[in-house]
């Protein structure tokens, strides 16, 4: 029997884990980019489901639901964890433009917006820089690849139509999407200080010299100072993607782990 038969013949397979797969390509980072075509993440999110459907479909026997309507909440299920796994993913990179926000606001480019391609939105002009350094890096350690090994896993952990939501599922959500707000001020954090340390000198230069205009001065030393500290703390941050790339693996198979029956 040759692929094409196979795939006829196991059609309720195919579809499902087509579904799947296109899950991460909805919301994941640089699988789900809006300036990758449509049509392209619909090619690669098809061939991705070939590649895997002779694995998958030798995992066990799936009986496709009777009715229409069984199938449909099937196709549900089936892109919820698909969407579940960007989402986690997608929470570690949010974290990033969380920390760009806090330091265009303690610098002064609070104002300054640039547009992103990827997710066709406005984000602050640091955020944006180490957003698209926090995507190279992601791709120089190979973590689509990590991420798409993550989706192979949920095959396991959680076999088509076999998905069964515990009640911690909310909570564990609720847990990582509030990490954003966590890990963007421990990114943030040195030039946040940085920056008081800074108005704390400058409201004590302005009681010693009242003739100063503290407002002409304080504005640009906050830039030389912020760009300065955010430059000495690249290679650190580096350092500290890889941290938040193993955290996000682990988040994804916690996320596994409450879908499984």
């Amino acid at each position: 029997m040759d692929l094409y038969e196979a795939m006829a013949s196991h059609w309720a397979v195919f579809l499902l884990l087509l579904t799947r797969v296109s899950g991460i390509f909805i919301i994941a980072p640089f699988f789900g980019s809006m300036n990758i075509p449509m049509i392209f993440r619909a090619g690669a999110a098809f061939a991705m489901t070939i590649v895997l459907f002779p694995v998958v479909d030798g995992l066990g026997v799936v009986q496709a639901p009777a009715g229409l309507l069984a199938f449909f909440v099937s196709v549900l299920a089936e892109l919820f964890i698909g969407w579940l796994i960007g989402f986690v993913a997608y929470i570690s990179f949010s974290a990033i433009y969380m920390a760009g926000k806090i330091m265009d606001m303690q610098v002064g480019f609070a104002i300054v917006n640039v547009m992103d391609p990827t997710s066709g939105q406005q984000i602050p002009l640091i955020g944006s820089f180490l957003y698209n350094l926090g995507v190279i890096v992601f791709l120089a350690v190979n973590g689509h690849h990590m991420l798409i090994a993550a989706l192979v896993e949920s095959f396991r952990s959680v076999p088509l139509l076999s998905m069964e939501p515990s009640q911690t599922l909310p909570l564990i959500i609720a847990k990582f999407t509030a990490g954003i707000f966590l890990t963007g001020m421990k990114i943030a954090m040195p030039v946040t200080f940085a920056i008081l340390l800074t108005n704390v000198g400058l409201g004590i230069l302005a009681r010693t010299m009242p003739q100063l205009n503290i407002f002409v001065v304080g504005l640009p030393l906050q830039i030389v100072v912020g760009i300065s500290i955010l430059s000495m703390l690249l290679p650190f941050y580096v350092l500290f993607l890889d941290v938040l790339f193993n955290e996000m693996y682990g988040n994804i198979r916690i996320a596994l782990q409450a879908l499984q029956p």
